[in-house]
């Protein structure tokens, strides 16, 4: 029987999913660290947003393939994907991550205490459009779960660090399905988000040193290689 792929909810958030495959794909799912499953569940608890689990398994195995000495992260929140990252990159590798919500980061902070990753994961506090171009290394490997409508902004200045080769994915491309839909169909509010999200979606795809692809996962993705 074929099931049309629609909108559902989950953890009080739209989804565009097949939810009987995506029920059990979750149903195959290994257990993450204890640390990853109580931040988790602080998050639903609180109505946090993180990471879905469509996202994490793709994360886990991008970051086993590429094997990043330096991960940047744009969009620390409580620092659930941060530690889920850093339990899968190769030892002495580093990550850097920013967030600019400052209930946010001392909850992040103690997490990343709480998970024995203060070594590895290094949290500045700070809006990444002034912080990104005043970085000093190369990263491999880039994630961008931040605010939506500063993608296409974010962009310039995260390729500048950006390593030949490295991996560039940005989260929550799909804006729950509104990204389909005419700007005249989007609640008012939403519509400089729904603008620059299209026009990041087309910038990524046409770039001719990018190589990228939408792989619509979770509330979609984009993967995006710098090419050398």
């Amino acid at each position: 029987m074929f099931y049309p792929q629609r909108r559902v909810k989950e953890n009080n958030v739209n989804m565009i999913v097949n939810e009987r495959i995506v029920t059990y794909i979750h149903s195959l799912e290994r257990d993450n660290s204890q640390v990853c499953m109580e931040i988790e569940e602080y998050a639903h608890r609180t109505d946090v947003p993180i990471i879905r689990k469509e996202m994490e398994s793709f994360l886990k195995v991008m970051l086993t393939i590429k094997k990043p000495a330096k991960v940047l992260e744009l969009g620390t929140a409580i620092g659930y994907s941060a530690i889920l990252m850093s339990e899968c990159i190769p030892e002495g590798s580093t990550i850097t991550t920013i967030e600019n919500y400052e209930k946010r980061i001392p909850i992040a902070r103690e997490n990343i205490r709480k998970a024995g990753k203060e070594d590895v994961i290094t949290l500045l506090e700070g809006d990444a459009l002034e912080i990104i171009p005043k970085l000093k290394d190369k990263f491999d490997f880039v994630f961008m779960d931040a605010a939506k409508g500063q993608y296409i902004n974010f962009l310039p200045l995260v390729l500048k660090v950006m390593n030949k080769d490295g991996i560039l994915i940005a989260d929550n491309v799909l804006q729950d399905g509104d990204l389909i839909e005419s700007r005249f169909g989007i609640e008012r509010r939403n519509r400089t988000i729904h603008s620059r999200m299209r026009e990041y979606m087309y910038t990524v795809k046409n770039m001719p040193e990018l190589e990228t692809t939408i792989v619509p996962i979770g509330d979609g993705i984009t993967v995006s290689v710098l090419k050398g």
